[in-house]
């Protein structure tokens, strides 16, 4: 069960990737007052998780609604987080892409710091993948839930403390976390394609 909760909590933490979201927030606010940046910060992880909520909660429901099986999901999801994955790990990464993303310095809470920065099309797979109800009982579904909080409020935090962040370790530093999360991340998508695979054979 620990075991569970902890790769639980890695996978969320790989592919919502906080720290990739420090240059991204950075370059959004760069023309703010400390004041208008933390109310960036904030509001933008409530917006994110909100974001997630829905997905949490609706996800299944629209899935069924297209008679999507669990095998195709699961194969599917894979290989979304798995592309996922190699643009964090080849691409230019998370910050370099979506600070190109930045059109309105004005308007920078929801797009690009909330999505898809935080609430990423990666994270929103990944987050009806972890509370699929034929596979999690609704207590593990729960638990899911409130490590996406978790993961969330880790992310705020580290948005608050971002120019200090950044200062310690870097922009490039930044960039090498964000590839090993794809890693993690490609590591878990082809665990998912393989799951997919092996129960829709044996069926």
């Amino acid at each position: 069960m620990i075991a569970d909760l902890i790769a639980s909590a890695l996978f969320l933490f790989a592919v919502i990737d906080p720290l990739g979201s420090v240059p991204v927030y950075l370059e959004a606010t760069k023309q703010l007052d400390e004041k208008h940046k933390r109310k960036v910060a904030i509001r933008g992880s409530i917006i994110a998780y909100c974001i997630l909520l829905f997905f949490i909660v609706v996800g299944q429901i629209i899935l069924e609604g297209m008679s999507v099986t669990l095998d195709a999901f699961q194969i599917s999801g894979g290989v979304i987080l798995f592309l996922f994955a190699l643009t964090m790990i080849f691409g230019e990464g998370k910050p370099g892409s979506e600070k190109q993303l930045i059109k309105d310095y004005k308007h920078v809470t929801i797009f690009p710091v909330a999505i898809p920065s935080i609430a990423s099309p990666g994270a929103i797979m990944a987050v009806v993948l972890l509370t699929d109800n034929h596979i999690y009982t609704l207590e593990q579904q729960t638990i899911t839930t409130l490590l996406v909080l978790l993961v969330v409020i880790i992310t705020m935090m580290i948005l608050l403390a971002a120019r200090h962040i950044q200062k310690r370790i870097g922009e490039y530093g930044i960039t090498v976390i964000s590839k090993v999360m794809g890693l993690i991340l490609a590591a878990y998508a082809v665990q998912s394609i393989l799951s997919g695979l092996k129960d829709f054979f044996a069926s």
